[in-house]
C-alpha cells in the first residue's frame, strides 16, 4: 500500500538569473533559468542553464518554502562545489540532472546506421558542448505556456550557418504542439527539445548522435531499457518507448526516469526516421556543466549513453537536408506512469506543473 501525493500548481512568475547583481556577471550568452512548482506540501524545482555543457536540473523537496540560493561570484568562477543548492537540504528528497556533453558525427560509408558497428576511424572529432557559443536565452510566454529556448555554435566551419538548440518548454493546459510532431502535453508535463540546423557536415554520408550524461545521488541507480506502447494517429508505426530510470539502490521503485519514443524529424514537416540508443554505462566522473558542479557535492553517481538517427540502407544522409530534431522525457515520479505520449527530451512527472515560477 502507498501513499501518492498530486499537487496543483501555476505558472506565475520568470525571472532570469536570480539574484544576480554587479561586479558578478555571466560569460556572454549564459543564463540560469529557474522553474518552480509550488505544491499543497510540497516543490518541485526545474533550473537550466548553459555554463559548460547544457543541463536540466530537477530537485523535489517536502517544503512550500524550499528556495534556490546560488552564490554568484563562486558559481561564475567554478571555485567551489555547493554554489548553488536548494535550502533547506533537509527537505531535498530527490535531485537528478540530464546533461548534454556531445554530438558525435561519423561517416557511414557502409550505411549501417550503427555508430556500435562502426569503426573508430570513421568518427570525426566529437563537438563539445561544453566549448560551445550560446546566444542569450529567449523566454517566450502564451497561452499554454512558458517556453526558454537556447541556441549555441562551435568556432569551426561547420557551424559557420549552423546551430545546434534546446529548447524547455513547460505548459499550463492540456494540448498539442502546434507543428509536428503534434506532442501532447498537459498541466503535468514539461518538455525539452534538441534540433540540429544548417550544420555543415563533415563527409558525404554523415550520422549524427547525442551524448546525454545523467547525474545523481549515489544513492540511486539507473538502467535503460525498450518497451512496447499503445500508439495514436499522431505517432503512426512507432510502438514502442525507451526508458532511463532511476531507482534506489535498496529498492526498485521508479523515482525518476526519462523517457521517448525512439525517433526523430529531418525536416519541420514530417519526415520521421528511427533512433536508437546505446547500452547505459557507468561513468568515472560528472560532467563538465556548472550547474552539476555546483549543486551535487557528495560523489555522484553519473551515467551515459548516446542515441543515433537513422536506419540502415536509408539512402537520405544529414548532408542532403542539414536538419533534424529529437524529443525525450525526463521526470520525477513514484511509480512509472503510462500516460506518456512521447516527447523529445520531455520531464515528465506525476505531480502537476501548472503553477510553476520562473525565477
Amino acid at each position: 500500500w502507498r501513499k501518492i501525493y498530486i499537487s496543483i500548481f501555476s505558472l506565475n512568475m520568470r525571472q532570469l538569473n536570480p539574484g544576480l547583481t554587479p561586479p558578478s556577471v555571466l560569460p556572454p550568452g549564459v543564463g540560469l533559468v529557474h522553474v518552480r512548482g509550488l505544491g499543497l506540501n510540497d516543490t518541485l524545482h526545474f533550473l537550466l542553464c548553459n555554463h559548460g555543457a547544457p543541463a536540466l536540473l530537477m530537485v523535489h523537496t517536502y517544503s512550500t518554502q524550499s528556495a534556490v540560493q546560488v552564490d554568484w561570484p563562486s558559481f561564475i568562477n567554478r571555485s567551489s562545489s555547493g554554489s548553488l543548492r536548494v535550502e533547506p537540504q533537509t527537505s531535498v528528497r530527490y535531485s537528478r540532472a540530464l546533461v548534454f556533453t556531445r554530438v558525435w558525427e561519423y561517416d557511414d560509408v557502409s550505411n549501417t546506421a550503427d555508430p556500435q558497428q562502426t569503426p573508430e576511424s570513421s568518427f570525426y572529432p566529437p563537438y563539445e558542448l561544453q566549448n560551445f557559443i550560446w546566444s542569450d536565452p529567449k523566454i517566450t510566454v502564451n497561452q499554454t505556456g512558458h517556453t526558454v529556448t537556447l541556441c549555441g555554435r562551435e568556432k569551426t566551419e561547420s557551424f559557420l550557418n549552423g546551430s545546434l538548440c534546446l529548447q524547455f518548454s513547460a505548459f499550463e493546459s492540456v494540448g498539442r504542439d502546434q507543428v509536428w510532431p503534434n506532442l501532447r502535453h498537459n498541466a503535468n508535463s514539461s518538455q525539452l527539445r534538441v534540433w540540429l540546423d544548417g550544420v555543415t557536415p563533415r563527409g558525404n554520408h554523415s550520422r549524427f548522435a547525442l551524448e546525454f550524461q545523467s547525474v545523481g545521488d549515489s544513492v540511486f541507480r539507473e538502467r535503460a531499457y525498450d518497451c512496447s506502447c499503445i500508439d495514436d494517429e499522431y505517432k503512426p508505426f512507432f510502438f514502442q518507448v525507451s526508458n532511463w530510470v532511476s531507482f534506489p539502490v535498496n529498492g526498485d521503485n521508479v523515482w525518476g526516469y526519462n523517457q521517448w519514443k525512439p525517433m526523430a524529424y529531418r525536416k519541420p514537416n514530417p519526415d520521421a526516421t528511427p533512433c536508437k540508443h546505446s547500452e547505459l554505462v557507468s561513468m568515472d566522473q560528472i560532467p563538465q556543466s556548472r550547474l552539476v558542479q555546483a549543486y551535487f557535492i557528495k560523489d555522484p553517481q553519473t551515467y551515459g549513453l548516446n542515441i543515433s538517427f537513422g536506419i540502415a540502407g536509408d539512402p537520405v544522409f544529414y548532408n542532403m537536408l542539414q536538419f533534424f530534431f529529437f524529443q525525450k522525457v525526463q521526470s520525477f515520479s513514484p511509480i512509472l506512469a503510462n500516460l506518456l505520449f512521447f516527447l523529445i527530451i520531455f520531464e515528465y512527472f506525476n505531480k502537476n506543473i501548472k503553477n510553476a515560477i520562473f525565477i
